[in-house]
């Protein structure tokens, strides 16, 4: 009996020992991260990009506010009361057009003063003259003294500036008449007036009536950086970019409501000043607005190209690693490990740096998946979709995730 207990524990410990042995062998498999078959574990999928030259418009999207090309007050020139309003509120006027009516009786009267004034000036001109003339003869003649000769002419000539001074005052009253009949100093659209009829206008001072502002073409006011600019300037110069379009840039509107303005615009100047308080340096454009579209005041977005890249290369931003000690790119070699490259970017484009140097073209870079590299441990790259597609990474994680549910199921 004794005997038989003997071999059971030993047959007991034999067993344990093996067992133990089993999980040893277990547990250093799973530390040294062999896969389910024994094998080593799958390359981390990562989204690339294959950088390939292209040509990239520097386009960046700047505040801009909307004016009115010309802007006219239009004013009261003539002191009176306002009889009529000869306009309707926010429609398009001609230059010249009339716009209000100013009582003239006045006017009108000082008008008839000033020809009265000047007819007696012409009438007393030839007693003058005639008086002169018949002088004349009777002087030579030793007929009448030389002293009445030149009085007589002395009269002629003080009548003819009393002629002078008369039609200058006929002129002025003709003027002043105008002015009670107020007219559009340009072509444009025409606010809402600001008086009524009945109202005293011009006592004292020129009173405003209503501004009539040309809206076709409109002018956007818009800033820049002056580090923008001169980044910009240098990149030309040094041949790395050329200039966008004869005029040096092109401009496209876009409005408040994100849509893009049909008609791209002219960029006129820009500012010989930069403002000390935020370093900006204004520019102005000129957009065609013949549908009446764009109104003053207004505020937009201005997206201006100013120079062009003919082989540019661009990479999403969420793929530059920017620090103090410089940017950087994770590159994917052909053998399948990724490595940290030192690039140099310079102005973003719809989200993508623009890559001056650091790339070649085939070049792959990667955009996501930073998490899942280990060491230096290669890795499959596979192509990167932007957000809002299904990328490859997060489909092939969908499938691992739905695989071992499958094989449970199947049990």
């Amino acid at each position: 009996m004794s005997g038989f207990k003997s071999v059971a524990v030993g047959s007991v410990v034999a067993v344990s020992a093996l067992a133990l042995l089993a999980l040893g062998a277990c547990g250093q498999k799973a530390a040294d991260g062999a896969g389910p078959g024994g094998g080593a574990p799958p390359p981390a999928e990562v989204g690339v990009v294959t950088v390939a030259p292209q040509a990239v418009g520097l386009a960046t999207e700047l505040p801009g506010r909307l004016e009115a090309s010309r802007v006219a007050q239009v004013r009261a020139r003539a002191a009176g009361i306002l009889l009529k309003r000869l306009f309707k509120e926010g429609s398009d006027v001609k230059a010249g057009q009339a716009l209000f009516q100013i009582d003239a009786a006045p006017y009108q009267a000082s008008v008839a003063s000033a020809q009265a004034a000047l007819a007696r000036s012409e009438a007393n001109l030839t007693q003058a003259a005639s008086l002169a003339e018949r002088y004349k003869p009777l002087m030579e003649a030793n007929a009448i003294s030389k002293q009445d000769f030149i009085n007589a002419v002395a009269a002629q000539k003080s009548a003819e500036a009393d002629v002078a001074s008369g039609k200058a005052a006929v002129q002025m009253a003709q003027i002043n008449l105008g002015y009670a009949s107020v007219t559009s100093p340009i072509a444009g659209r025409i606010g809402r007036a600001l008086v009524t009829e009945g109202a005293l206008v011009g006592q004292g001072e020129a009173t405003q009536l209503a501004v009539v502002q040309q809206i076709n073409p409109m002018y956007v006011n818009f800033t820049q950086s002056t580090t923008d600019v001169l980044r910009l300037r240098k990149a030309v110069e040094g041949g790395k970019f050329k200039r966008a379009g004869a005029d040096g840039a092109s401009l496209r509107i876009v409005l408040e409501d994100g849509s893009d303005y049909g008609q791209p615009g002219k960029l006129l100047f820009t500012d010989l000043t930069v403002d000390p308080t935020s370093g900006q340096v204004t520019l102005r454009a000129e957009v065609p607005n013949a549908s009446g579209l764009l109104l003053p005041g207004m505020y937009v977005r201005v997206r201006l190209e100013q120079a062009q890249a003919e082989a540019g290369i661009v990479v999403p931003q969420q793929a530059v690693t920017r620090g103090s000690t410089g940017d950087s790119v994770m590159v994917v070699a052909p053998d399948g490990k990724a490595m940290p490259r030192p690039v140099k970017v310079g102005l973003a484009v719809n989200g993508q740096w623009v890559v001056l140097d650091g790339l070649k073209a085939g070049e792959q870079v990667m955009v996501d998946g930073f998490q899942k590299l280990r060491g230096n441990a290669p890795v499959n790259a596979v192509p990167w979709k932007p957000a809002g597609s299904v990328p490859a990474v997060a489909a092939s994680a969908a499938v691992a995730a739905s695989a071992p549910a499958s094989a449970a199921s199947a049990k």
